[in-house]
């Protein structure tokens, strides 16, 4: 019984949300500092339907070259849910990815290539292609509202709250 609805929830999203409108939204962020970790969650609707967290596979040397490993790896998931959701009839092309550095949006936006990012692969760069292609859009937001940390940082209790209510969760 379980299996059938861990099937129906992830692969009929027709009948997760009969009757409600819904947007595919994704949160992405990287701890340069602390560790070298990102994080990336996609929501449908208000609905958590992917997260993931785990340790890069490069090395940055900076804040913005982590955010944007991050931001590139986030992307791919995306692409992936936007031709899951093709399959059911829902276009979701031009999706926000919301990301809490400037840096990292304006290199994602202007496509030349900058002397502080020659030295990133260029698996990553593909996220520049998307970018211009429209089947994501980069916004920056606050980094309080960044919901991609509430898996993977200690908060006090008001701001876990605040950040559990702002995915749709209610507090029993």
């Amino acid at each position: 019984m379980i299996g059938s609805l861990m099937y129906l929830t992830t692969s009929r999203p027709d009948i997760m949300f009969a009757d409600s409108p819904f947007e595919l939204v994704a949160y992405t962020d990287s701890d340069y500092a602390r560790a070298t970790q990102d994080r990336k969650s996609q929501f449908l609707g208000n609905k958590l339907i992917s997260w993931q967290c785990k340790k890069q596979t490069v090395v940055a040397t900076s804040t913005t070259e982590a955010e944007y490993v991050a931001a590139a790896s986030c992307c791919g998931q995306v692409l992936w849910i936007q031709n899951q959701l093709l399959d059911y009839g829902y276009n979701f092309m031009h999706t926000v990815i919301n990301i809490d550095n400037n840096s990292t949006i304006c290199i994602i936006e202007n496509p030349v290539q900058h002397s502080k990012t020659k030295h990133i692969e260029i698996r990553h760069h593909f996220i520049r292609d998307c970018n211009a292609k429209k089947l994501i859009q980069m916004v920056k937001i606050h980094t309080d509202h960044n919901v991609a940390d509430l898996l993977t940082k200690g908060f006090d209790a008001g701001r876990f709250q605040y950040l559990v209510s702002s995915i749709g969760m209610l507090n029993p």
